[in-house]
């Protein structure tokens, strides 16, 4: 486990003792940055996934690569396949839409794709939300997978929200205000709570 992760973990447990005893259940953290591909087409694919349970968008994302010969698409090759292969694939007409626009503002410079490792993370989540299509938790999604920003909090998200009434006994689920106020003391490592917030979802504790 990288460094920075028991780092992490250790600060994590020591904040919050019923996350911290999520995570000792847990085991160790596997989160990792997606280093390979572009960033453009990291975009594209937080977009393919977005309101998809896992499987069924790993199956449309891979029909999309395989239009691109199973690589990264540049945003010029994705503005070339004809709208009604994008729908036939499985994707929607709202995102064949929202992809085939991301190409658009990426190839007019109207979002800056590659300087966004520079930008801080209000910055980035402010350059990708100016996209169609692109809201907040996929900006942040960016943030985290791709980016590998270490303190980012998706309060919107279901499986977090989820994660957290299970952890804490809430009788509803929480507001993304009360997320954001519960996650609080898990800075600077608010990456890693959601990553083990999220495993509460999948492998519920015992």
């Amino acid at each position: 486990m990288p460094p920075r992760h028991a780092r992490a973990i250790a600060h994590l447990s020591d904040a919050d003792p019923i996350l911290g005893k999520w995570i000792a259940q847990a085991g160790p953290c596997s989160l990792s940055r997606e280093r390979a591909g572009t960033h453009f087409a990291a975009v594209a694919r937080s977009i393919i996934y977005q309101q998809l349970s896992g499987k069924a968008a790993a199956t449309i994302h891979g029909r999309f690569e395989a239009l691109f010969n199973g690589s990264a698409p540049a945003p010029a090759a994705v503005l070339k396949v004809p709208f009604a292969r994008l729908r036939a694939i499985g994707l929607s007409e709202r995102k064949a839409e929202y992809v085939q626009g991301l190409a658009r503002d990426v190839l007019e410079r109207r979002v800056p794709i590659e300087q966004l490792d520079d930008l801080d993370d209000a910055g980035v989540i402010e350059a990708l939300t100016a996209v169609r299509g692109v809201g907040e938790w996929t900006a942040q999604m960016f943030l985290m997978f791709r980016l590998g920003r270490p303190d980012v909090l998706p309060t919107l998200d279901l499986g977090v929200q989820t994660a957290i009434r299970r952890l804490y006994g809430l009788r509803t689920h929480p507001s993304p205000k009360r997320v954001a106020t519960i996650g609080a003391k898990w800075a600077p490592y608010r990456t890693v709570a959601s990553w083990y917030l999220w495993r509460v979802v999948d492998n519920p504790p015992q």
